[in-house]
């Protein structure tokens, strides 16, 4: 191979792997604390309604509620599973 293939393929292998790089995607300051209590830990738009921040005991009804709603047995009203 010439000198001038060479420079072209050595050139190509770099376009090639220029692709490769990967970007950070997450703002790791933008993130909730891993030590926070799950009913402390969400103050913004997206929230349930009836559930206020910090409320423990309204948490928990919320997402007993929210699992109620996806339970089939519930939903359809068919019988309850054999234990």
């Amino acid at each position: 191979m010439s000198r001038v293939a060479h420079l072209i393929a050595l050139s190509l292998c770099a376009a090639a792997l220029a692709g490769c790089g990967e970007r950070a995607q997450i703002d790791a300051s933008k993130l909730k604390k891993a030590d926070a209590k799950p009913w402390e830990s969400a103050s913004n738009e997206y929230t349930a309604s009836g559930w206020t921040t910090g409320d423990e005991t309204s948490w928990q009804t919320q997402i007993r509620t929210r699992n109620q709603g996806q339970n089939e047995y519930q939903r359809t009203g068919s019988v309850t599973p054999a234990k």
